[in-house]
């Protein structure tokens, strides 16, 4: 990474393991509103290139099901996504630590670029005949070479949580979570209606060129981009390129978060689930070009969340409102197929998605109070690695099951009346009793933690932390 030196190893530490914040960071330079501004341009700047990696992983999804009808292609694709980002976040952490927050965002956005040159210069060497037959690798290199590029802007997402410590006043980082959680919203009703618009009317030959062209244009935006308060690298205890070490250290040196990066958790296992089987669920309900439109629509429901969270944050226990949340995620994930009707479809997700910014806030906003800056990048990439590696677990599993097992049997004679009286008729009554099953397994898991004695602990040792730091920082009006 050029450019950037990293941080002096073995500086002087402070009894949590960090240095202070006036080392390395300058907020004196100008004012909060000027500082504002400045996170808003960073905001903005990830969110389009998250919305452009996304919006050609996703449209990977719908070619691979729509030419071969096959949900193991699509598992394998989101299992093998969620396994990646799971696999390289420490490594992302310990640089996103060891790096000025933007040096790490231009690696990124230039990495990107080049993998999905690679991915438009195979789809134009490799016959798509080929491409397509499972049997053989090409179709598996051809996706993890997107793959690789759509994980890498990840790292993005590490610097930017940190970015919200950096530049915005401690009584507004809530708020600004859910601001990044709108941005998400958005990301994703940009991404569905573009990607099987694309898919359905382009194919992914153009869809390609589409991606280089907006991945490109982010890239050059961002090298417009300063940060003046980072005055110098953070010195940081992190060592080489994954600190597994010290990411552990560093969630350990902070009483409870690991339980916190546990229950944040709970939400993951069954997005495994989801992952593996929504997009043939809703390809079966509707077109390619109508399905992106039609869960674009419900998407809205991730603006709706983020927008509650930065007018009102996450009250006085953010443990308690993910935990919440989860409980009532369960029971839409439950029931939002329980008939193969297309409004209820569609209003499960999107209720489904204005939960998932407070579950995502909730952590962010914990971490960034307790933890210190020179270990915020590993706290958050170790806490990504283990939640993003619950969803490849369910989605490896659930996708041939359901392929082999579940739906053949759901579409049988036999299966389809003895499903019809919970589930009605359809020929998608196998994914809705994945759906179901996954549904009361995550309201049980999430209803046994408010039980816990580490609920009440880690509850107690955020009250007490807030208070302290509340003492120490005065608000900012």
């Amino acid at each position: 990474m050029t450019g950037q030196d990293p941080a002096p190893e073995g500086a002087a530490a402070t009894p949590s393991g960090g240095t202070s914040l006036d080392d390395f960071i300058d907020t004196s330079l100008r004012s909060p509103a000027e500082r504002n501004r400045t996170f808003m341009g960073i905001l903005v700047n990830t969110g389009v290139a998250n919305i452009t990696t996304s919006y050609l992983w996703f449209a990977l999804t719908f070619w691979a099901y729509l030419e071969t009808r096959n949900v193991i292609a699509t598992g394998v694709i989101g299992g093998a996504y969620m396994l990646l980002i799971a696999l390289s976040s420490i490594s992302f952490g310990t640089f996103v630590d060891r790096y000025r927050k933007l040096a790490v965002m231009r690696f990124a956005g230039a990495f990107t670029l080049v993998m999905f040159l690679l991915s438009g210069a195979m789809f134009l060497m490799t016959p798509e005949s080929s491409l397509l037959d499972l049997r053989q690798p090409w179709f598996w290199v051809f996706t993890m070479i997107i793959l690789i590029g759509a994980v890498v802007e990840n790292m993005r997402n590490i610097a930017l949580a940190t970015t919200v410590t950096i530049l915005i006043e401690p009584d507004r980082r809530a708020n600004a979570n859910g601001l990044v959680g709108m941005v998400q919203g958005i990301m994703f009703i940009i991404t569905s209606v573009l990607s099987g618009l694309s898919v359905g009317l382009l194919g992914m030959g153009w869809t390609i060129v589409v991606a280089l062209v907006l991945t490109a244009l982010a890239f050059a935006h961002l090298l417009t981009l300063r940060m003046p308060e980072e005055v110098r690298a953070a010195a940081t205890d992190a060592h080489g390129g994954f600190d597994l070490r010290g990411s552990w250290a560093a969630v350990m040196a902070i009483s409870g978060l690991f339980a916190l990066i546990l229950f944040s958790t709970f939400n993951n296992f069954v997005g495994g689930v989801y992952m593996a089987l929504m997009d043939p669920y809703g390809l079966e309900l509707f077109p390619v070009e109508l399905w992106g439109t039609f869960f674009a629509l419900g998407a809205t429901g991730f603006i709706v969340g983020g927008a509650l969270i930065a007018k009102f944050g996450l009250g006085s226990n953010p443990l308690r409102t993910m935990l919440i949340a989860v409980v009532v995620m369960g029971v839409i994930g439950a029931v939002f197929t329980i008939r193969e009707w297309a409004w209820l479809y569609i209003a499960g997700i999107w209720l489904y998605l204005v939960l998932i910014p407070f579950i995502e806030a909730a952590e962010q906003t914990v971490i960034q109070r307790v933890v210190p800056l020179n270990r915020q990048g590993r706290v958050f990439g170790l806490a990504m690695a283990l939640e993003s590696a619950a969803a490849p677990i369910t989605a490896f599993l659930i996708a041939p099951i359901a392929q082999i097992w579940i739906i053949p049997y759901a579409r049988s004679t036999e299966g389809a009346t003895q499903l019809a009286p919970l589930l009605g008729e359809g020929t998608s009554r196998g994914i809705a009793l994945v759906f179901l099953i996954a549904g009361i397994v995550i309201i049980a898991a999430a209803l046994l933690a408010f039980f816990t004695p580490v609920y009440r602990r880690v509850s107690a040792s955020y009250a007490q932390t807030a208070a302290e730091t509340a003492t120490e920082t005065p608000t900012t009006p």
